[in-house]
């Protein structure tokens, strides 16, 4: 049986969204594309939230995307900006439930266990796991981006079967 599967990996935001697609076949990750979105700060939030939703539905509608894998919130210092992350986040698993797609969640703790086996690894070394597992010689300058990929490999090797 060969599974093959276009992942959507999104590190959430309002100002910035990190997205990375991947494709999965026979247990093998390769790079797709990768980028980040931004939405202007003298918007309203209201309208930021509509184009990060607009974004998410073009990129699944343009590449077919099969499953979605969002980085969970993690925030220990500021409530405000987690708000606000919290409300795009829920415009981003919108997008991906209208488009009639599987949604999941990791956490950043879920993400460096997968890719490293260790909780405490530092962005070099997810950048250099991401590196290795996608087979590419250079990651986007942002690490949004990479954050995305990151979640997005992470589905694919977990292949968690809970449903946001």
């Amino acid at each position: 049986m060969t599974i093959f599967m276009l992942i959507l990996g999104v590190d959430p935001g309002y100002g910035r969204v990190g997205l990375g697609i991947i494709d999965f076949d026979r247990n093998k990750a390769s790079f797709v594309h990768a980028f980040c979105f931004e939405t202007d700060k003298n918007l309203p939030f209201s309208q930021r939230l509509s184009l990060i939703f607009d974004e998410i539905d073009k990129v699944i509608k343009k590449y077919q995307i099969e499953a979605l894998a969002v980085e969970s919130l993690f925030f220990n210092t500021n409530p405000k900006t987690a708000l606000f992350v919290a409300q795009a986040r829920g415009v981003i698993l919108l997008s991906g439930v209208k488009n009639k797609i599987f949604c999941f969640d990791y956490t950043p703790l879920q993400v460096k266990q997968a890719l490293i086996g260790y909780g405490k690894a530092d962005k070099k070394q997810i950048q250099q796991m991401l590196k290795f597992h996608l087979g590419v010689k250079d990651l986007p300058k942002q690490d949004d981006a990479c954050d995305a990929l990151a979640v997005a490999l992470t589905h694919a090797y977990t292949n968690q079967s809970l449903i946001c």
